[in-house]
């Protein structure tokens, strides 16, 4: 049975900001149902919930080398659905409103990178690979290899190190790493590049494997249009790099039997999805009728494709759609989806902030799903979209490339197109209408969007079959 350790700074269900939560919420359960011994370490944040705290047991404390400073950490273990977990405390470090964004993040997470090898010493059991997520557990691999890798119990452990985003990397000044990290000056090279000290380049350098959440990104990152500068590191660790697709809890999006619908509907049965059409109109005050709504569920700012969507958002209208869009960003973006609500009051619609609610109706009652995004990483509302039956509008970029294929060719789930460019993306639109004019054929394509299995099992099998390769004798 091989044994993994899952090393993230937020995971569900105790902390979440953004997709890696997800992840880790569902990757880990997914490949114990394979047979391994899945357990997910990260911090003991303040804003966990009294309820997941109570129930915490607590297991031992240590200190924690810091640079010079010897620092607590408090060991925590909880259990969700028969998976493990373990939270490190410490106060100083993770008692604050929030997860990241503080001045002194580069040493925090220097902190729990660190305190994760170190609690291998004081619990009982050992890894036999440890997947690092990010640059927030990217110095795992850098540690394992500078003090670790020759201790009494450490020798067989193998690291894996996933990119989630790579636009966010750890860099910070040189000083860090002497007086933060600790890390000896001849150690210089693995860290250092383009004059600073970098977390994920020390990663890369450092871990057995490294994965992306896509098979497309994970080529996307050697082209300097995509890396954020890091393709010069990667380009000469691609042998140990490899993309799997993300998945999405299937049991929790389920239209069949999802509770916050007013109808629950199937690929036999699609009445319901007419009806939580038409229930979305009324609740967002949209002027009913059969025209097609499409929608948007994303962070407003450049990288999603916004600039796009403000370029033609006249024209998507004037082909005869409602326009429905949930969240939050750049302000230049949320001024003009502002005026636009304000301007078409039956036709736009925009809610601001992230309404979880709210979103999951979008997705059950849209007819077309937007994503024009610059770049995507993986992308999993394209995913819960096409498992609500509604037709994705994509670039071809990332994950979005690997999970949508146009309706044009054999087999389509959606529509796609591949130049980042305005009235590119208005032609998918556009054809998309078309498509949705043809009431028959695209009763077909909603059914065969819906019948895509992207479920974490499939992932699952991908992982397990890189574990064993680090791991053959588990």
């Amino acid at each position: 049975m091989i044994k993994i350790l899952y090393a993230a700074s937020e995971a569900l269900p105790y902390a979440a900001s953004g997709g890696l939560a997800d992840v880790l919420g569902s990757l880990p359960a997914a490949v114990a149902k394979t047979g391994c011994d899945c357990r997910v370490v990260l911090p003991l944040y303040k804003s966990i919930k009294p309820e997941l705290r109570a129930e915490l047991e607590f297991i031992t404390n240590f200190t924690v080398d810091v640079g010079w400073r010897k620092q607590y950490c408090g060991v925590f273990k909880g259990s969700v659905n028969g998976l493990e977990y373990y939270l490190l405390d410490n106060e100083y470090y993770f008692g604050r409103n929030g997860l990241y964004g503080f001045y002194d993040d580069c040493e925090r997470f220097v902190y729990f990178s660190r305190a994760i090898l170190e609690m291998l010493k004081y619990i009982d059991w050992m890894p036999d690979i440890i997947n690092c997520n990010d640059w927030q557990t990217a110095l795992v691999p850098v540690y394992y290899e500078i003090f670790y890798k020759f201790q009494f119990g450490y020798e067989n452990i193998k690291t894996v190190f996933t990119i989630h985003n790579i636009q966010y990397q750890g860099k910070y000044g040189m000083d860090v790493l002497n007086d933060v990290m600790g890390i000896p000056m001849y150690h210089t090279r693995l860290l250092e590049y383009d004059g600073c000290i970098n977390m994920m380049k020390g990663a890369i350098e450092t871990a057995d494997k490294i994965t992306t959440v896509s098979p497309s990104y994970a080529w996307e990152i050697l082209d300097p249009w995509y890396s954020h500068s890091l393709d010069r590191a990667l380009v000469n660790k691609q042998y140990k790099l490899c993309g799997f697709l993300n998945g999405i809890d299937t049991k929790s999006y389920d239209p069949e039997t999802d509770p916050l619908l007013v109808k629950n509907f199937s690929a036999n049965d699609l009445s319901g999805k007419a009806e939580c059409k038409k229930s979305l109109l009324n609740e967002l005050s949209l002027q009913e009728g059969n025209e097609p709504i499409i929608s948007m569920i994303t962070r407003f700012v450049s990288h999603k494709g916004i600039e796009l969507v403000k370029y033609v958002f006249e024209d998507i209208l004037s082909l005869g759609y409602k326009f429905v869009a949930v969240g939050s960003g750049e302000k230049i973006y949320e001024d003009f989806f502002r005026e636009m609500a304000w301007r078409h009051p039956d036709r736009v619609s925009v809610t601001f902030g992230f309404v979880p609610e709210l979103a999951r109706r979008i997705y059950a009652a849209s007819d077309m799903f937007l994503m024009p995004s610059q770049s995507e990483p993986c992308g999993l509302a394209q995913m819960i979209a096409m498992r609500y039956g509604t037709v994705p509008i994509v670039r071809e970029t990332g994950g979005l490339r690997d999970t949508v294929r146009d309706a044009g060719g054999e087999n389509g789930n959606g529509f796609t197109f591949k130049t980042y460019n305005a009235h590119d993306m208005l032609d998918a639109v556009r054809r998309a209408k078309e498509y949705y004019d043809r009431q028959q054929d695209w009763h077909k394509l909603v059914c065969d969007t819906m019948g895509n299995d992207f479920s974490w099992d499939n992932s699952a099998k991908l992982y397990l079959g890189l574990y064993k390769e680090l791991c053959p004798e588990g």
